[in-house]
């Protein structure tokens, strides 16, 4: 029995859709060198996370092993698989290998925050491979809704694993290469120990459509609309419906605007990398100022309801000088994903207060999915025919019925969350350990731990208020005046139908009165009281027990 052995940890996206980081090893126990799949991040909201700008995985286990640590590879350049490479390259310091799109995105990230260019390095397509210690990596193409999405193919001294990455089975993406069942067929022939695979869309019942269905429906939607102005949103990094979008447009006869910081940057990019060829010619927001408003059709960020975004800002008023009216129409080329709905249809209300008609993805005639349905998930298990299926990408929900789906094909599959360690050596995988893992918050500028107490205390006050005691003590440690309360989030008179400020000063007042010279003596044991006595208070006067900072000053 050899002594080493071939391991997978998943740190984020397996039990959860986003932040992917996935991590592969093989060596003696606790020696392995290591590879890892993606560096990606989440995105807060105002119920768990108020105020944080980014979510990523928590590398600590990683960082400890950085010398271990021979490459990592990004299979595409969504942020839930790119968004980290930036805030954790100091930490990990492992070169980064892409395809030219994904890392020309990956290097815009890394010069954001003055990491070197040579930090990522581009990789050719299969059968191209990249050396990294016992593993040899390569990028096999696979359609997504982004360009160059890669599949990897991870041959070890165990045998061969391939990471599915996200993908769908479209013959005719109209960016980005089609999914080759032939070149999966002749990758797999020589047999694949584990298929580590994308479990989105594992609920729905049938076969994903093609990004090229949508064109003759989108095109016939723009040229119906012949009033005012015509604007569309979807994922800026869906380069292929935004072209599609761009190509409806100009065929209606009207000029295309592209609006928002991420929907430039990926058609630049895009261009760039030579991924994106003939599409329509673009006019700035100024020059459109100059439009007739039925010549123009916008291509916008925001189709997730992002308050910042070009959507939310044309919902609001106007944006660069362009300001949508009554009788225009506005779609949304996109699914909403779970967790914004709040957001999207406060911009589809607002869009409606204009007289804007807001069209969505209810008919299913403006929207495909990026990702796999069931029967295309089966239909690759068919092709690859793995000894092994590890569902990742998706919620547990998704990955225990992945694992259903594969144990029904007569195959074994292995239900494995964020911190699982998994053995896949031998023919029988199993658990090899647990990993702690959680999640860092980019908060501002400052990467904190999401069990550091910050964001919880800002919910605390979010939820409760706030107020803020100050008391001075001479030097006989007898009080100098009263104390004093600011108050912050928090109603001004209570039940007595006094100023509350005045009721909380007078109680702290008559605690102070009784208070013995032991606790007046201790600054911890004196805040402590006074907190007791503020919260009490609150709660018999507004019925809420506000967070409290209680400041002792001495005289001496």
């Amino acid at each position: 029995m050899s002594s080493e052995r071939l391991i997978y940890l998943p740190l984020g996206g397996a039990g959860e859709i986003g932040m992917n980081a996935y991590v592969y090893g093989y060596g003696a126990q606790d020696e392995e060198r290591l590879i890892v799949v993606d560096m990606g991040v989440a995105f807060p909201d105002m119920d768990g996370s108020p105020g944080v700008d980014l979510i990523l995985p928590d590398v600590e286990w990683l960082a400890e092993r950085r010398d271990r640590i021979e490459a990592i590879f990004v299979t595409h350049a969504h942020e839930d698989h790119v968004g980290a490479v930036s805030h954790t390259y100091e930490r990990l310091g492992a070169p980064i290998y892409a395809r030219p799109f994904t890392a020309n995105i990956a290097r815009r990230k890394m010069a954001e925050y003055g990491h070197p260019d040579e930090a990522v390095r581009i990789a050719a397509a299969w059968p191209d491979q990249v050396q990294a210690g016992p593993f040899k990596v390569g990028f096999l193409p696979m359609s997504h809704s982004i360009p160059e999405s890669a599949a990897l193919v991870i041959d070890t001294p165990d045998g061969r694993v391939i990471h599915s990455g996200d993908f769908k089975l479209d013959p005719t993406p109209i960016v980005g290469e089609p999914f080759d069942p032939d070149l999966w067929a002749e990758v797999s022939k020589d047999g694949v120990k584990a298929l580590i695979c994308d479990s989105t869309n594992v609920f729905s019942p049938h076969p994903g459509r093609s990004e090229m269905s949508l064109g003759p429906e989108i095109e016939k939607l723009v040229r119906g609309h012949d009033t005012g102005m015509v604007v569309a949103t979807t994922f800026a990094s869906n380069v292929a419906r935004v072209k599609t979008l761009a190509e409806a447009g100009a065929k209606a006869g009207r000029s295309i605007v592209l609006l928002g910081r991420a929907m430039r940057r990926m058609i630049e990019a895009a261009v760039e990398t030579g991924v994106l060829r003939d599409f329509p010619t673009t006019v700035s927001p100024e020059d459109a100022k100059n439009i007739p408003r039925e010549n123009l059709m916008l291509l916008v960020t925001g189709s997730q309801g992002e308050r910042r975004a070009a959507s939310a800002q044309l919902a609001n008023g106007k944006y660069m000088g362009l300001e949508l009216k009554e009788g225009d129409l506005f779609l949304f080329s996109s699914k909403t994903i779970p967790g914004n709905e709040k957001g999207v249809i406060r911009i589809m209300n607002m869009l409606s207060e204009k007289g804007v008609d807001v069209v969505d993805d209810s008919s299913g005639l403006y929207h495909v999915s990026g990702h796999a349905n069931r029967p295309d998930l089966e239909q690759l298990q068919d092709i690859v025919q793995p000894q092994i299926v590890v569902p990742m990408h998706g919620e547990h929900r998704h990955l225990r019925e992945h694992v259903k789906l594969t144990e029904s094909k007569g195959r074994h599959g292995v239900l494995a969350v964020n911190g699982m360690m998994i053995d896949l050596s031998g023919n029988a995988p199993k658990v090899a350990g647990y990993v702690e893992t959680g999640r860092t918050y980019l908060d501002g500028s400052v990467q904190i731990g999401a069990l550091d107490g910050v964001v919880r205390d800002r919910i605390r006050m979010a939820l409760n208020g706030h107020v803020t005691v100050t008391l001075i003590l001479d030097e006989e440690d007898e009080p100098l005046g009263d104390p004093w309360c600011e108050l912050m989030g928090l109603p001004e008179t209570g039940r007595s139908n006094a100023a509350l400020v005045d009721v909380l000063e007078a109680d702290l007042s008559q605690f102070l009165g009784r208070a013995d010279a032991k606790t007046l003596r201790d600054d911890d044991s004196l805040s402590d009281a006074l907190r007791r006595v503020v919260r009490k208070t609150a709660q018999d006067e507004i019925g809420k027990k506000p967070e409290v900072t209680v400041v002792v000053s001495r005289m001496h």
